[in-house]
């Protein structure tokens, strides 16, 4: 290129040289030479400026074509349904994987840690979740320990989490909520601090190839919200924010529970499909989200629901008897509109994982994905319960341990090897 440029040079001084003495003589008086001197400045420069532009364009495009493809090229996790199998990067979940005759290839095997991005806007309660080693409650530890701890969850196997925007109850169960915990304002703006805690999360997981069900509203803070605007509002906002970032592993849980005791009429079995089909047609370069919304324990999805969700999502909480569980995801296949999609629990608080039937045993047998949900009970110590605030996010527990060692032996982990 260097020597290309020399020599279109030189062909342009000799015939600049012509131009100049037809224009001014071969002799030329002083005032002559100077305009002459000038010209020839203006001349050079103007022929440099028009070869870099020549040159330098067709680099310019070639970059431009190589360019990364915005957020999304830049994040390593995808999540997808093929049939009735939950898919990761285009394989399915635990491929081959076969334990005790069940089939586990393509479940998404999971526990509620919804608590993840919690904190207390309300003054009078956020004196409740103090640390028992400071005496005071720090949103940003809670997180922080949140994601220490992923790492050790995914090398037993597990393959997702449940987070919302609205939290859980931190007691674990509760019937009154005067405490405030929502990262969506009354006009259903999304708040900055929640959702960069969320971002720290999602970011964690999909380095680690792990999906998040993320919850967008929870009885008993959905009021929170102004009025339906809003609820659409903070709708359409959570569903952009994911979608801009690139996120390809966060499947949406509308709401938790959709037939529990919601203020707002669409968030309610009657009409959430009406959401659940707004984020599907919400796209960004192509991409959509995959959308679902649970129901309360023992609860078979409506046929609203189940024709217009890419996966059902149930709750085995108060389902006592494994054989329930079962009959659940077969009733839930026979709800007219049913396609083939996933089943999914993510939430059931009934444990005996060392027992030769239990709940997860019962729904992994039916070819249906489970998680865990685990709360502090009475008198328990901080060690105990993933839900119940402050959290210790560590395998710290009995219970811990007994459903991270049966997840293991299913999914054929290896809880040594990173």
């Amino acid at each position: 290129m260097i020597g290309r440029f020399a020599t279109e040079q030189g062909v342009f001084e000799n015939g600049r040289r012509r131009r100049e003495e037809a224009v001014f003589g071969a002799k030329n008086n002083s005032a002559s030479s100077r305009r002459l001197r000038l010209l020839r400045r203006f001349l050079t420069s103007l022929w440099v400026a028009h070869r870099c532009f020549l040159l330098l364009v067709p680099a310019l495009l070639l970059g431009a074509e190589r360019s990364p493809a915005g957020p999304a090229a830049s994040r390593k996790t995808a999540v997808s349904i093929v049939g009735d199998e939950f898919h990761i990067n285009g394989r399915p979940t635990y491929p081959g994987r076969v334990w005790s005759g069940y089939n586990i290839q393509g479940l998404l095997l999971n526990a509620r840690m919804v608590q993840g991005i919690f904190d207390d806007r309300n003054p009078e309660t956020v004196k409740n979740w103090a640390y028992p080693d400071t005496g005071k409650w720090d949103p940003e530890r809670n997180t922080r320990e949140f994601v220490a701890a992923m790492p050790e969850w995914r090398r037993h196997g597990l393959l997702a989490f449940t987070i919302n925007l609205q939290g859980g109850s931190p007691q674990g169960y509760s019937k009154d909520q005067p405490w405030h915990n929502s990262a969506v304002e009354a006009d259903g703006a999304l708040r900055p601090d929640y959702m960069n805690r969320l971002q720290r999360i999602l970011d964690k997981a999909d380095e680690l190839g792990m999906a998040v069900i993320l919850g967008y509203f929870y009885f008993g803070q959905d009021e929170r919200l102004r009025d339906e605007p809003a609820v659409i509002r903070a709708t359409d906002n959570a569903t952009n924010w994911l979608l801009d970032r690139g996120y390809r592993n966060a499947p949406v849980e509308i709401d938790n529970e959709c037939n529990v005791r919601y203020d707002h009429a669409i968030l309610r079995p009657e009409r959430v499909h009406e959401l659940i089909e707004r984020v599907q047609k919400t796209t960004h370069d192509g991409r959509r989200l995959l959308v679902s919304a649970s129901y309360g324990g023992g609860a078979i999805p409506s046929e609203s629901v189940v024709r217009a969700a890419d996966f059902l999502l149930m709750h085995g909480n108060g389902v006592s008897d494994p054989a329930r569980i079962a009959e659940m995801v077969r009733q839930a296949r026979r709800v007219p509109g049913y396609r083939g999609q996933p089943i999914l629990f993510n939430e059931d608080d009934h444990f005996a994982f060392d027992k030769p039937q239990n709940n997860f045993i019962a729904a992994i047998s039916e070819h249906a994905s489970w998680g865990c949900f685990d709360y502090r009970m009475k008198g328990e110590s901080f060690d105990e319960g993933y839900q119940s605030v402050p959290v210790n996010w560590k395998i710290s527990s009995e219970r811990k341990r007994g459903f991270f060692e049966l997840l293991s032996k299913i999914t054929g982990a290896n809880s040594t090897q990173p």
